[in-house]
């Protein structure tokens, strides 16, 4: 078929209609930091630690340039040419960076604000593999796969944005590997955007697409909607190469700056959970102190991250009670810095998504939420301690996350919540509250209906081929794959972005029609 006669299908807009989002069961930020591992006390002893780690110890491998910037600051080298930060640039740092900023998305309607304790939860990881929708076996993860994981995050309400989460293993040079991941991703989404760029020269590509899909050069400044994901650290306490190069780069190209240290507790990180988060927390701050060095406007997000061993293997654990504890610890003390945060949760090391996947992503994603996240990063898809995704799982994984974000919601307690006047006329006349003015009007303000979870009665389950949850959920997930293609870059700029870049996807791929779906 000649590629003018292949028709998009009109984008399908969420109906809120009938319920606006303030009146919504949940929505995006809502607050958390109900639940607390840590004491006030607690959380002065590892910031105590933190500063003494950065002061007299500090990181080694600093890139030159950034050594310079540093220097200039007034941090020092010492003889082993690790470098150290002194407490009272710690201190203010913290101070002077942003604490609230608007994480844009493509389109604004899927804008969000984070910092303060503000919750709100979406994807990560750099999985190899994903598990093949058709045969059931895992498989090499494909720049396709990515796009087909944008789609449908761009129609799941309680998945915030699309930090990518496969590694397109079919793309050739790492250069080819982070212009196809930015491209899939702006693709396949309106939400805001996450790419892990491997260097310098991978960001300075980019921005040019960036620019085009914003509209124009220089247009991705005033709502950039793609952050860069910066390991800029090799924990314990090392500086990535590389992933600085790309720190400073991303930092002048005005992008949002995930600041991403990742240490195993038991093999890079400290066995003793406290000492783990107070590494973590040492490793993002020197990272943080550097992207305001280069530019103190700079939107940071403080991602301690810290991930578990098991001991008795050496293998990740990340669907562990201790990993539980961690991202909520890690919450924690970025509230106790009062910065905009990023925590792990939800990484399962089940390989299907299976009983084991929920209860570990709901036991993990739970405490984090609670403790008061901004941003929880891996909880929507992963499989296999990271190393794999599931399509069904993003649609299964929706549920989960706003059956906890409601709990996040908490109970109001309000003077129509506790009307005395209710009950009496209840009580008085009709005997049940099924017809009563109150619970029309709360049916869909304070409870939140699944998409996929079943909850008819046994027999209608009976009747209807006793299906289960993945089944449905791989239901929705087809229609999706079939019927959502976003259609939000113009067919011009696309056009021109093939032009100028190795793109990997098959335009036709991006069309209602494809052979796979």
């Amino acid at each position: 078929m000649p590629e003018h006669a292949i028709q998009r299908p009109a984008r399908r807009r969420r109906d809120r209609s009938e319920t606006t989002l303030a009146a919504a069961p949940i929505k995006p930020g809502m607050m958390g930091g109900q639940y607390q591992p840590l004491s006030q006390s607690e959380m002065e002893r590892i910031h105590a630690l933190v500063l003494r780690l950065l002061a007299d110890l500090g990181l080694s491998q600093v890139t030159p340039s950034l050594e310079a910037r540093a220097l200039a600051a007034g941090c020092a080298l010492d003889s082993e040419g690790r470098l150290r930060f002194p407490r009272a640039l710690v201190e203010d740092v913290i101070a002077r960076s942003k604490r609230r900023f608007t994480l844009h998305g493509i389109d604004p309607a899927n804008d969000i604000e984070i910092g303060g304790k503000r919750v709100h939860t979406g994807t990560g990881g750099a999985a190899p593999t994903i598990m093949d929708f058709h045969s059931g076996k895992y498989r090499e993860s494909t720049v396709a796969d990515l796009y087909d994981i944008a789609r449908l995050v761009d129609r799941m309400d309680n998945i915030h944005w699309y930090h990518r989460s496969v590694v397109a293993r079919d793309a050739k040079t790492t250069l080819d590997l982070d212009i196809n991941t930015t491209y899939a991703c702006l693709s396949g989404t309106t939400k805001s955007i996450a790419v892990s760029y491997t260097d310098s020269g991978s960001v300075r590509a980019v921005v040019p697409m960036l620019d085009a899909v914003a509209g124009g050069k220089d247009m991705f400044l005033k709502r950039p909607f793609c952050t860069a994901v910066c390991c800029h650290v090799v924990p314990p306490m090392r500086f990535a190469t590389e992933s600085c190069d790309a720190l400073e780069a991303a930092v002048e190209a005005g992008m949002p700056i995930l600041l991403v240290a990742a240490g195993q507790a038991g093999a890079t990180a400290p066995a003793a959970l406290a000492g783990a988060v107070a590494q973590a927390c040492a490793e993002v701050l020197a990272g943080l102190i550097l992207c305001n060095i280069i530019d103190p406007n700079c939107r940071s997000i403080f991602a301690a991250w810290p991930f578990v061993s098991d001991l008795r293997t050496g293998a990740m654990s990340g669907g562990s009670g201790e990993q539980a504890l961690l991202s909520a610890a890690c919450a924690q003390m970025a509230s106790f810095y009062d910065l905009p945060n990023s925590v792990p949760a939800g990484m399962t090391d089940s390989k299907l998504p299976d009983v084991q996947a929920g209860s570990e992503k709901g036991n993990t994603i739970s405490l984090a939420a609670h403790a008061g996240a901004s941003m929880i990063h891996e909880c929507a898809g992963m499989q296999g301690s990271l190393m794999g995704t599931c399509l069904e799982s993003y649609v299964l994984d929706n549920d989960l996350l706003g059956a906890i974000l409601r709990t996040v919601k908490g109970v109001e307690v309000s003077e129509d919540a506790l009307n005395f006047d209710v009950i009496r006329d209840v009580v008085m006349g009709a005997g049940h509250y099924l017809g009563h003015p109150q619970t029309y009007a709360r049916m869909k303000t304070d409870y939140l209906y699944p998409e996929v979870a079943d909850r008819r009665s046994i027999g209608e389950w009976e009747d209807t081929g006793r299906r289960d949850a993945r089944s449905l959920a791989r239901e929705r997930t087809q229609e999706i794959l079939a019927t959502h293609y976003p259609c939000h870059i113009p067919d011009d700029v696309d056009r021109k972005l093939r032009n100028n870049f190795n793109i990997i996807l098959p335009r036709a791929r991006m069309f209602a029609g494809s052979e796979i779906w």
